[in-house]
């Protein structure tokens, strides 16, 4: 491993939108200001995150489901600044390798927990749909635990499932957040929604798991042989 260098410093794999992303990254990360440093787009994740968490706030507070548009606004610009963070840093040669790869995907932690915190917020009161949205706040973070153990193992860094990666799961929060707001503003269909999500969340990690276990267990007897 340690021959082969740090594998955080690239993804294995690749999600259906990939080589559109690439092609846009490659026509614009030079014109990113100079000001503007890959820690710095890194960083602005936490603000994205409190813009996540006050827009939902404000749904609460008021009842005005309009604010959750905000929500959307926020995965876009955290999508954005993930997007050109990585590519900022290569191109100037700033050298935060492994200060990047610890920081970007904390802080992605981070925004995810917030997202689902926001959805819990807005949820009716009267639903008790506080356990669900535990359950699907720790089977998202089993994701990554997932991703991170795996790597450890085999320095192979993988976030795609079927060539689905972030980029597809933030298209996916921004089509919800159109739904939600223009055809259940009063979110009566969370009573439905929420469990049958948490279900085919964890389906989809234990397959997942399924899918490592079998990986390492083949490489643990291969250099048995």
């Amino acid at each position: 491993m340690e021959k082969k260098g740090f594998g955080g410093a690239f993804k294995k794999g690749e999600s259906i939108l990939g080589p559109w992303e690439k092609a846009f990254v490659l026509r614009w990360v030079n014109r990113i200001p100079n000001w503007l440093e890959t820690y710095h787009l890194t960083l602005l994740t936490l603000v994205w995150t409190g813009l996540v968490i006050f827009c939902a706030w404000k749904v609460r507070v008021s009842g005005q489901i309009l604010w959750f548009w905000g929500v959307s606004v926020a995965i876009a610009l955290q999508y954005l600044t993930d997007l050109f963070d990585g590519a900022v840093g290569r191109t100037r040669n700033t050298g935060l390798v492994k200060w990047g790869f610890y920081m970007d995907h904390f802080l992605d932690f981070v925004f995810q927990s917030a997202l689902i915190i926001a959805y819990a917020m807005i949820a009716p009161m009267d639903q008790d749909l506080e356990w669900w949205f535990f359950a699907i706040l720790a089977i998202t973070s089993g994701y990554m635990v997932n991703s991170f153990l795996s790597f450890a193992a085999t320095n192979e860094f993988e976030i795609y499932f079927l060539g689905i990666g972030p980029t597809e799961i933030r298209i996916y929060f921004v089509a919800l957040n159109t739904a939600i707001i223009h055809f259940d503003p009063a979110r009566s269909y969370f009573s439905i929604g929420v469990p049958i999500y948490a279900v085919i969340l964890a389906i989809g990690l234990v397959f997942l798991c399924h899918q490592s276990h079998r990986k390492l267990w083949r490489l643990d007897m291969n250099a048995k042989r």
